[in-house]
């Protein structure tokens, strides 16, 4: 597995996260449609997010339109930070993971595109293909509320269950259906790659997968595709929906260029979502 995209999981904390002053973003208090922008400011967190928006700056400014990076070192400010409008856009979150913060927070923002999914995986040290899974064996999922989603989405696209309609991120509770009486259990996500020689697969975070030695590409048994809820997105002021030069940046990221980036840099463990 390349050694550049195991670093690009280590999201090391920043020396400082500095703030623009308010005015940054795009207002316009007539309610007008919004006026055109060429220097943006965009908010990313350290790893793929930041080395992708790095050559979207690129295109951009081939186009005229200038990009300021601004990376933070946790997963809360950077939204706080666009909801006040000290910055334009931000790159480092999936929609349920907004959407919450959104709810807790009141804050004022929105998607308007996604990036890329750094898939959850089913992997196993005692099978070799999910075919082989008998009566009663045992599945270890992520004990959080995303991640554990996420892990029992996998299980119901692989057929081994099935979950309550209607239901977008479900927990063990909304399971209606378990056609081989798996066993499900439910440990923190970090520790799941340890636990490979006591079950007899279970659902990985791409990020533990690599840490533990395992190739997203070639060892997971089942992924999620581009088409799952946890895609990452750009995010915006809800103010700013429709500012042409942050769709513009939209279009951008999801070139071909941007889009033959990500396939070759990362070599399958992180996914365009476009």
């Amino acid at each position: 597995m390349n050694t550049y995209i195991k670093r690009a999981f280590a999201f090391a904390a920043l020396a400082s996260v500095c703030l623009f002053a308010a005015g940054c973003g795009n207002t316009d208090s007539t309610g007008s449609t919004p006026k055109e922008k060429k220097e943006i400011t965009i908010g990313v967190t350290p790893g793929p997010h930041a080395d992708i928006m790095e050559q979207v700056k690129k295109e951009a400014a081939k186009q005229g339109i200038m990009i300021k990076i601004m990376e933070f070192s946790d997963y809360v400010t950077p939204d706080v930070a666009l909801s006040n409008k000290e910055i334009d856009m931000n790159s480092y979150q999936h929609k349920p993971y907004m959407d919450n913060l959104v709810k807790d927070k009141g804050l004022k923002i929105t998607a308007i595109g996604q990036t890329i999914i750094a898939p959850i995986g089913l992997y196993s040290h005692k099978i070799k293909s999910l075919d082989e899974v008998k009566e009663s064996d045992t599945v270890a999922v992520p004990n959080d509320p995303t991640n554990g989603a996420r892990g029992l989405l996998l299980l119901q696209k692989a057929g081994f269950i099935k979950i309550q309609d209607g239901v977008t991120y479900p927990t063990v509770t909304d399971i209606t259906e378990n056609k081989k009486n798996l066993k499900i259990k439910e440990l923190d996500a970090a520790q799941i790659p340890r636990s490979l020689d006591d079950v007899t697969f279970a659902a990985v975070n791409t990020n533990y997968a690599l840490d533990a030695g395992l190739n997203p590409v070639t060892d997971a048994l089942l992924r999620e595709d581009k088409d799952s809820p946890y895609t990452n997105i750009l995010a915006v002021h809800e103010d700013d929906k429709d500012n042409p030069t942050l769709k513009k940046i939209v279009e951008i990221y999801h070139s071909d260029v941007i889009k033959n980036y990500i396939t070759d840099h990362y070599k399958g463990a992180f996914i365009p979502a476009f």
